[in-house]
Parts: structure tokens; C-alpha cells; sequence
């Protein structure tokens, strides 16, 4: 009989889920709006149900006797995939710490009580917060429960703030902001697979962004060029944030920075894989293991340590936008380039970048060596 795995969502974001998951022999059953539910048409099952319904998903998870649950690469999708996993006995993380992995606020506070290093922080529902007054400026004002950029705004005077905590909050599901001080440096994420409470480390990846005031991403590499040392702090801070967040089986993105003094601050962990092709595409294009394997396995119950291969290969991705136009002679003919491995124009509109949805398309590549499409 084929074991049957629940995916929480269905967008372009679990295609790789879904399509590993058939690919191995599992039975799929996909919740998720219809709306943008590309899933639909590869899953097994598809249920019209929003991902953020846990109780009914949970009901209908019972009916069927699903043995995994999981999501890649959505925030959202945490909670319940947490919810039905722990009500059902099924591999997860603890449904009584979801608010740790999924509200910044609160996960702040968490890396705070465990003395983690992040940036200086305080909550707003609306108002700017009496405690900005001891902060340095720049501010970074972001919803406190959202992802892809969505409503982050680099504040350089409090005249702007008000504003900048208004379009936070109106991106916010629970309608709160969190304003930071701004931490300046080289921006990296880690990447890492859970079981039991022992976290691997997969991969590193070095950030472009746009800059202020919005700081949407618009590259990532892998491996990180960082010095080993400097990798070597990283891992052991976001294994302690992970234990701290409680975050014990299962896929991790942990954004940090590191100061121009080489201090680690931790920004924010996802206890899910990077979105942006990272987990997807990237960590198996550079260290050949396949990461969206290892999460369903961990969901169905079992665990093969990850082999990572040495050296790395070189692997990234580049977001044709305004600001990357130039990006736009590589897509055009990719078969020019040998290291390009997947060129994917998604509008004919160039639009400038305040999100992540501003986007216009993307380049994925290997390489031997560091590969950069120059203008």
C-alpha cells in the first residue's frame, strides 16, 4: 500500500514537493485555495481548503490516514503542518512552539531569553513605540508574520516611521510590527535538516540585495565565500537558535548577518526550507544532496544522514527585475551558456522591487566556479 503524505499549500512553491513525492512512490494529498493552486494538476488529491484551516485539514488528514505531513519554503504553512503532526503522532515539530517559528516577535524575545545575538527590537500594533527612542538609526520596520520582503521598510528618520509602521501592520495577518534597529554587514543564510534534535548543516548562502530601503533579495550563491571561522560562528549560533526555537526535525532557513567587526546577528529562522529556489534547487545543485527527499523522508517517519559532496559545485540565482535588466541578453539565449540551468521569464513587465512578487523572472546556474551574468 502507498504511504500518503498531506501538503500544506499548493503553489509554485510546493512543486518540488509534490513532484519529489510521485517521483518516489507516494500517494499525494494537497490542501490549499484554488486560486494559484498549481500543485492541483500533479498532486494525487487536491482539497479546496485554506492552508490556514488547521481543524478541518486535521479532520480530513484523519479520514484519509495520512503518515507525513510537510510544506517547503512557507511560513504560513508551519502552523498547521505543526497542528496535524502533533494530533496525529506523525514526525513534526511540537505544535506548542509554532508561535516561536512563525511570529518575529516572539521569536526575538525567544533568542533574547537565550541570550542569541539579534538586533535590538521592540513590537507596535499601530503607534510607534516608546522604546525607538534609545534605538540607533537606522530602523528596520517589518510585519511581524510575514515573509518575501512583504512591507519591510529601512527607516533613516522618525518622520518616516509612522508610515513604515503603518504599511507593516497592514501587511500583518495578526495586524503588529516589529521595529529593529538595523544591523549593517554581509547578509548569509543557513540551510539545515533536522531529526530528533541533531541539526545538519547543508549549505551557506551569500545575499544580493536591492539595499534600502526595501532590501528584497536579488541573488543568492552558494557556497558562502565567508572565511571558514566566520562559518564556523554561524553554525554553532543557529544550532543554539535552533534548539532554543525548539525546532527539532525538519527543514530550517536561518537569515543572518555578519558585522563589520565579524559579530553574527541572527535576523530570523524559518522552520522550513528558503524559499527563492535555495532549498529547492540551489542545495542540490551545490552539495548534491537532495534536500526535498530528506523532508519527506523526515515526515514519513525516517532519517538517511545527508553525503554531501567535496568540493562543492557553484550554484545561484538571479532575479530579472529593474534593477537587474541586464539579466535579460543571458535569458534571451541560454543555451549560450552552459552553466545556465533554468531561465524562466514570468511578465514582460521590468517593474523596480518592493517585494519579492515584484519580480520578473529568474536564472538558476552552476558552475564549477563562481558564475556572475555581468551587465
Amino acid at each position: 500500500m502507498k504511504r500518503k503524505l498531506a501538503v500544506i499549500g499548493a503553489s509554485y512553491l510546493q512543486l518540488p514537493l509534490v513532484q519529489k513525492a510521485r517521483e518516489m512512490g507516494i500517494e499525494t494529498h494537497c490542501f490549499a485555495w484554488e486560486e494559484g493552486a498549481v500543485c492541483r494538476e500533479y498532486a494525487d488529491f487536491f482539497y479546496p481548503v485554506s492552508i490556514i484551516e488547521k481543524e478541518a485539514i486535521l479532520a480530513k488528514c484523519r479520514e484519509i490516514g495520512i503518515d507525513g505531513i510537510c510544506s517547503i519554503a512557507s511560513d504560513t504553512a508551519v502552523v498547521t503542518v505543526n497542528y496535524v503532526a502533533t494530533a496525529m503522532g506523525l514526525t513534526g515539530n511540537d505544535s506548542a512552539y509554532s508561535g516561536l517559528m512563525t511570529n518575529k516577535y516572539r521569536m526575538r524575545r525567544c533568542f533574547e531569553q537565550h541570550g542569541l545575538p539579534s538586533p535590538h527590537f521592540c513590537v507596535s500594533n499601530g503607534d510607534v513605540p516608546a522604546a525607538v527612542a534609545s534605538f540607533s538609526w537606522p530602523l528596520i520596520v517589518k510585519p511581524t508574520d510575514r515573509s518575501g520582503s512583504l512591507g519591510v521598510t529601512e527607516v533613516a528618520s522618525p518622520d518616516i516611521l509612522p508610515e513604515a509602521i503603518r504599511r507593516a501592520v497592514g501587511y500583518s495577518f495578526s495586524k503588529q510590527a516589529i521595529v529593529e534597529e538595523f544591523v549593517s554587514g554581509s547578509e548569509h543564510s543557513i540551510e539545515t535538516i533536522s531529526w530528533h534534535g541533531k541539526h545538519h548543516i547543508l549549505q551557506m548562502t551569500d545575499k544580493t540585495t536591492t539595499g534600502a530601503p526595501y532590501y528584497v533579495e536579488l541573488a543568492h550563491q552558494q557556497p558562502s565565500t565567508l572565511p571558514q571561522e566566520a562559518k564556523a560562528r554561524l553554525q554553532a549560533v543557529v544550532s543554539d537558535a535552533l534548539d532554543a526555537m525548539h525546532i527539532e526535525n525538519g527543514a530550517s532557513h536561518a537569515e543572518c548577518k555578519i558585522t563589520g567587526d565579524g559579530e553574527v546577528r541572527i535576523i530570523e529562522i524559518g522552520a522550513r526550507m528558503g524559499g527563492d529556489f535555495i532549498g529547492a534547487d540551489l542545495v542540490r545543485l551545490s552539495t548534491g544532496y537532495d534536500f526535498v527527499q530528506g523532508v519527506i523522508e523526515i515526515a514519513l517517519g525516517y532519517f538517511q544522514e545527508p553525503v554531501l559532496r567535496h568540493p562543492f559545485k557553484h550554484a545561484g540565482v538571479w532575479f530579472l527585475s529593474e534593477e537587474t535588466a541586464w539579466l535579460e541578453k543571458w535569458m534571451a539565449h541560454p543555451e549560450r551558456h552552459p552553466e545556465i540551468i533554468r531561465a524562466v521569464r514570468t511578465s514582460s513587465e521590468l517593474r523596480a522591487i518592493r517585494s519579492s512578487a515584484d519580480r520578473s523572472g529568474y536564472l538558476i546556474w552552476q558552475s564549477d566556479k563562481p558564475f556572475i551574468p555581468v551587465p
